[in-house]
């Protein structure tokens, strides 16, 4: 079994940045009435990020395999927070929206479903605590933009 290390340091008060092996960091924060400045992403929404685009890295990789002309894909994510600390996520739904033409719903169904319950270690670890559904929609590939959450 292989090990993978990480250190995170705080910057001040409440912002903090990581490092992983990879060599990146992360920076992340709090928001104000926690002590933190809003500075960066909050820890529990790069749960989400990741969920995204360990699943969304999945797919097009499955999909490149296939030869499947995709001429984009955004993951969207929608959580619901539990009410009571610590506020963990209870359920999260993926929603794919490929961007292409003349796409097989069977590809994409079998790449979603792949990285769902085989290939996606973020879906693996959430899975046990968290219901985890997901959908997909297909649009022209001149759709394919830049978004903001919740559009």
């Amino acid at each position: 079994m292989s090990e993978k290390t990480a250190i995170v340091r705080q910057v001040r008060g409440m912002t903090f940045a990581g490092l992983t092996e990879s060599g990146h960091w992360v920076t992340v924060d709090g928001p104000p009435e926690f002590g933190g400045s809003s500075a960066a992403i909050r820890p529990k929404e790069l749960i989400l990020i990741s969920l995204g685009a360990c699943t969304g890295s999945d797919v097009v990789s499955i999909l490149q395999k296939k030869r499947v002309k995709l001429g984009g894909l955004e993951v969207k994510l929608k959580a619901q927070v539990a009410e009571e600390h610590p506020q963990v996520y209870t359920k999260i739904h993926i929603e794919y929206v490929f961007y292409g033409e003349n796409l097989s719903a069977t590809d994409l169904e079998r790449a979603i479903d792949l990285s769902q319950n085989k290939y996606c270690p973020v879906s693996a670890m959430l899975r046990p605590s968290v219901e985890i559904t997901n959908s997909y929609v297909v649009l022209p590939p001149e759709n394919f933009h830049n978004v903001k959450p919740g559009t």
